[in-house]
């Protein structure tokens, strides 16, 4: 039999957390996501009229998506029945498909909601299929992550994906002050406690209930007799480095991406920003050093040469020091490189000599460049006509044809005006103008 509506929508205990207790139920209890749930939306229009689909709703953790999930269920008048992908496998998915179909007997549809979906893996994610396509089920999955990349191609294809965002500060002082005035009327809050609340809580309601909760239970007693939460109390209850880094999934890409384009686009301030709020979030100061070194190659290059030998050397000091004593070699390199001229020719020479290597055949070395060590291979015409460069006017032997016989030459580094590299150009236009002046001479 399946599970009745009622229970499926069991009132919290007096002893269920409190963001639990506090879960709204309706839309007009709900606090954020307005631009999925403003008037003409569809995510609200769906939930309001209670028009089945499937769906996937994508968001950072503490935003709604489980009561976003429950409220669908429930205005569709379907049975809810969740899962979490954490802790269940293809035999609870098996077992759950099996009620619904026991619904449908009665008469009843079943939204079957998966948290945290992205942890199935592509097995489990396929069972999902036949029984979405054939009405058995209403799938709802909740993930954190980007469903593009975590979410098999063909469940994505087969749902629409609202993305939710992170509460904002306001958002998260209206459900904190209407906790205050519904669960603990009689707690005073000290001044700016309710403010760093909110802030710890990084656009996480559920953290930041839970924090007041703890805040709650640890109150002190004033002289007057009321209870009241100070700094010592916030102090006791561990508000530390609590903003959002996944280590490996959006956030962690997202951020190292803005510290990488925060460099390129030579904003020093922003650049030492991001490199903080990944290091505060814990990411490996080895693997920012690695993407450092990238950097160098990549938007400066020989605009500024240094910032490879400065990358270099601050990886280096940042394996001998540890942290936190070597983070500060990775935030001069990071400066420096935010300020450095900035070239990325090398980067697109590189990609663009890769691509034509790809697509051409091996070509044989010409045999003026060839190596000759023994007689044989000198019979045999190896570095024959070769000009060494060192003996020809300015070290340059004009002329001279460096790429596969058959093979045009092909200009693939085109150094910019900028730093350095302003004199390359200036040093490769002059080459050119002497090979041009040698070919004339000599067209053979």
């Amino acid at each position: 039999m399946p599970t009745s509506q009622s229970n499926l929508f069991e009132e919290p205990t007096n002893h269920a957390p409190l963001a639990s207790r506090l879960r709204p139920c309706d839309l007009d209890g709900f606090v954020g996501q307005e631009h999925l749930l403003g008037p003409g939306a569809p995510l609200a229009k769906a939930i309001r009229e209670g028009s089945l689909h499937s769906f996937l709703l994508w968001g950072p953790p503490g935003v709604g998506k489980t009561t976003l999930a429950r409220m669908f269920a429930g205005t569709t008048g379907a049975q809810f029945h969740p899962l979490s992908a954490v802790l269940s496998g293809v035999k609870e998915i098996r077992q759950a498909i099996e009620l619904a179909r026991a619904g449908l007997g009665q008469g009843l549809r079943t939204v079957l909601f998966i948290d945290e979906v992205h942890r199935f893996n592509k097995a489990q994610q396929d069972a999902f299929l036949p029984h979405v396509e054939d009405g058995t089920i209403t799938f709802v999955g909740a993930t954190t992550e980007n469903p593009s990349f975590e979410v098999n191609a063909a469940l994505l294809s087969r749902v629409r994906v609202y993305r939710l965002r992170s509460l904002e500060n306001h958002h998260l002082v209206k459900i904190l002050s209407d906790a205050l005035d519904n669960e603990f009327p009689d707690l005073l809050m000290g001044e700016g406690i309710l403010d760093t609340l909110v802030a710890s809580a990084d656009g996480d309601a559920r953290r930041a209930l839970g924090q007041l909760e703890m805040a709650n239970d640890l109150a002190v007693i004033r002289p007057d007799g009321r209870r009241e939460v100070n700094q010592e109390v916030l102090d006791e209850i561990g508000q530390g480095s609590l903003r959002r880094f996944d280590k490996g999934g959006d956030v962690f890409y997202d951020q190292i991406s803005a510290l990488h384009k925060s460099v390129r686009g030579s904003d020093p301030d922003a650049s030492l920003y991001w490199l903080l709020r990944m290091l505060d979030g814990g990411c490996d100061p080895l693997y920012i050093a690695r993407r450092v070194v990238r950097m160098a190659s990549e938007d400066i290059g020989n605009a500024d040469p240094r910032a490879l030998e400065i990358a270099l050397v601050a990886w280096q000091v940042l394996e001998r020091l540890g942290s936190p004593e070597g983070e500060l070699s990775l935030a001069q390199a990071v400066l420096y490189m935010a300020c450095a001229a900035k070239s990325n020719a090398v980067y697109k020479a590189f990609n663009e000599a890769r691509s034509l290597v790809e697509k051409s055949e091996s070509l044989e070395v010409p045999n003026h460049l060839r190596n000759a060590p023994t007689q044989l291979q000198r019979q045999e015409g190896h570095g024959q006509g070769y000009r060494y460069a060192h003996d020809e006017p300015e070290g340059y032997a004009a002329g001279e044809h460096y790429f596969p016989s058959d093979m045009p030459p092909i200009q693939f580094y085109r150094p910019t005006g900028r730093g350095l590299e302003a004199r390359i150009q200036e040093k490769l236009a002059h080459l050119k103008s002497l090979d041009r002046e040698a070919r004339s001479k000599d067209p053979q």
